[in-house]
Order: C-alpha cells, then structure tokens, then sequence
C-alpha cells in the first residue's frame, strides 16, 4: 500500500487512483497522515476487504512532482540519520568504513514535502539521495531479526547538507549543517514495507539538471535496514511515525573533483525502485 499526504489529507495512492481515507471510510479513519500511519495494520486490512472507490483518477506516474504533495509524516519526535553507510561514498569522501553506525539528527524544521522549493544558503549546498525508514511502533532493544517488523514502511529522502557550516570547528556540525530549512524533503509517498520483501536491494540514483551523479543500490549499506533499526532503539527510544535517513551513496557533489554544488535553479530528481521519485527545485536563500 501507498500513503500519500495530499493537499494535507491522508490518501492511498494505487494504479488506478487515489483514495481519500476519511471520505472513503466515512470517518472510520482520519485525514491525519500521521494519525493513519500509527493505524497502518488497520487501514491496510480496511482497505484490502472494503475495496472503496477511487476518489481521483490522478495516477501514481501524474502525481510525481505534485505540488499538494507534502511530507509522508508531518510531526516525527525524531529524525535520525546515519553517516558514512555505503562503501563506495566512504571511500570517494577518502574516509575509513566506520564499525558501528554513525549517528546524527536532522532537526524537525527541516522536514518537508518531496517537491517543495530548496532555499540555497550558501555556496557549499550539497545533495544526498537517501531511503528513508517511517518507524511504525514505539519499541526499546528490538532484535536484528525482528527490526523490520517495527518498519512501517520507506519513502525517498534526500539529506541536504551545507558542507561549510557541515565540516566547521572541530568536532563537525552535521546536525546544524543539514538541517536548513527544507533539507529534509521525503516523499512522494510511504510504501508499507510489506511491498518491499528487501529494502537493502533497491536501486538509488540522484540527477541533477538531468544528469545522473549519483547511482547505485541500497546493497552496497555497510549496516542493514535491519541493523541501523536495532543499533538505534538499543539507545533510543524508537517512537512511531520517528524517521531515519539510512546514508547516501557515492557520487554526492563533494565527491567529484572539481565538487558540484546546488545553486540557484537547479532541479535535483532523487529516485529509490519500487518508492518514486522527489524532485526539489533550488531556489535563492531568502
């Protein structure tokens, strides 16, 4: 199943057309994305018996780069986002693989919808395509072999990051750094994960002005879906509708020699197989 927030109205996107959840079920369930993905086992068993009628014939391909789209939650308690997980971009950064997950926070305000404009802060602004985990059950110390079952489902994400403000003083600021308004777009719908049997063999590529940068495939993570969840909730407490960026892979702006990075007018399309595809348009800082 996919669970688009639409014009701010939960709305199951299928081939045919979309679903508006309240409407549909009389107000059994309610136009809160938020409030649906804390639901999501019920919404999936009401949707899969009651069959309801589209309510638009808008298509999955016709809604991508929608404007009404916005984030596929709204309110998470947590964003978290790992460092330095897939080989190849640690090796292009010149960096050594870590051994455990390396760990940071975007800060809510920088959540938005998959399509909404990128203000560019400053000359260093850089792209990350991502895969992004939507939590679906507060949990504590769950198991590698029991983590997915806490997933509700991925989106695509992209981890903007202003590498100057990123790498300044010593430690880094990669949570202040990443967190301008509107680095953390993720969308354009959530998946449920029971759509995705392997979350860690999916292709990723970013464009940018339509050439490809980045392009490569979830199975190159150092540390699993699986592991990133069960490291996580072994500190924290892993609350629903919380987020967790998984890592960018090579071919990011820092990495190319002379470095690509985002300026005004330029239009970043981030893709993950079987989620879609986000596509930001960078805009002048205000």
């Amino acid at each position: 199943m996919r669970l688009a927030n639409l014009d701010g109205r939960a709305t199951i996107v299928t081939d045919v057309g979309l679903t508006d959840v309240a409407r549909a079920s009389n107000g059994a369930f309610s136009a809160s994305v938020d409030k649906c993905v804390a639901q999501l086992d019920l919404l999936r068993k009401w949707f899969d018996s009651a069959r309801p009628h589209t309510t638009d014939d808008t298509t999955p391909d016709e809604l991508i780069g929608d404007p009404r789209l916005g984030p596929v939650v709204t309110a998470p308690q947590q964003i978290f986002a790992i460092g330095l997980n897939y080989r190849k971009h640690a090796a292009e950064m010149g960096l050594v693989i870590p051994e455990q997950p390396m760990v940071f926070t975007k800060f809510v305000s920088a959540l938005c919808g998959p399509n909404d404009q990128l203000p560019i802060p400053g000359p260093t602004t850089d792209f990350e395509a991502e895969m992004v985990v939507v939590i679906g059950r507060t949990v504590r110390d769950v198991s590698v072999a029991d983590a997915l079952s806490v997933v509700a489902g991925y989106c695509v994400g992209e981890d903007y990051s202003e590498r100057t403000l990123q790498m300044k003083g010593s430690p880094a600021q990669f949570s202040i750094g990443k967190s301008f308004k509107n680095f953390a777009p993720i969308g354009p719908w959530l998946t449920t994960s029971d759509e995705i049997p392997n979350p860690n063999d999916l292709r990723i590529s970013s464009e940018v002005n339509g050439t490809r940068f980045q392009d490569s495939s979830t199975s190159d993570m150092v540390f699993t879906i699986a592991e990133l969840v069960s490291y996580v909730s072994s500190v924290c407490e892993l609350r629903t509708g919380d987020l967790m960026f998984t890592g960018s892979p090579h071919g990011v702006g820092q990495g190319h020699k002379p470095p690509v990075f985002l300026k005004p007018g330029d239009e970043i399309v981030t893709s993950i197989e079987g989620l879609g595809s986000i596509r930001n348009r960078a805009i002048s800082h205000p």
